[in-house]
């Protein structure tokens, strides 16, 4: 049996994204620990596999009749342990609101039981052009499900 040999994008558990992710060296300091700005980028490919599974793609909202993108406006860290070279991580997102032209996510990396990094993240939708705009009718309808609620 032959496997694709396409990525991941994760799973959801309800209304939880879980993006499984490995650590490589490329990832770590001198120490061999997690330098802080990827866990940046690890809480982004969450957040942008649980859109991908959403049905939500980056590349189809550019290509719409009324283009948009997603901009971090807001991101609030809290480190409580160091993730090492090697480990295995989950990254878990919850979109839990849109508010406007913002969205409200939270996010979590752990190793296993161990809470490492959490995140607070607002995006906000905007036009081609910067200026920012309400999500539509369509994109509304595809994240509703997975919010915690909507204001």
């Amino acid at each position: 049996m032959t496997v694709p040999d396409t990525p991941t994008a994760g799973r959801f558990e309800g209304r939880e994204h879980r993006l499984p992710i490995r650590v490589y060296y490329e990832d770590t300091d001198f120490t061999g620990l997690v330098y802080h700005a990827n866990y940046v980028r690890y809480f982004e490919r969450g957040r942008s596999d649980a859109l991908r599974l959403m049905g939500i793609g980056h590349a189809e909202l550019l290509d719409g009749d009324k283009p948009m993108a997603f901009v971090v406006s807001k991101m609030e860290l809290r480190f409580l342990k160091p993730a090492r070279i090697d480990d295995t991580l989950v990254v878990r997102t919850h979109y839990d609101a849109v508010k406007g032209p913002r969205l409200l996510i939270s996010q979590a990396i752990t190793r296993g039981d161990d809470l490492l990094c959490r995140a607070e993240v607002e995006v906000v939708c905007i036009h081609m052009d910067g200026r920012p705009r309400r999500p539509g009718a369509i994109l509304r309808e595809q994240l509703g499900p997975w919010l915690a609620r909507e204001a």
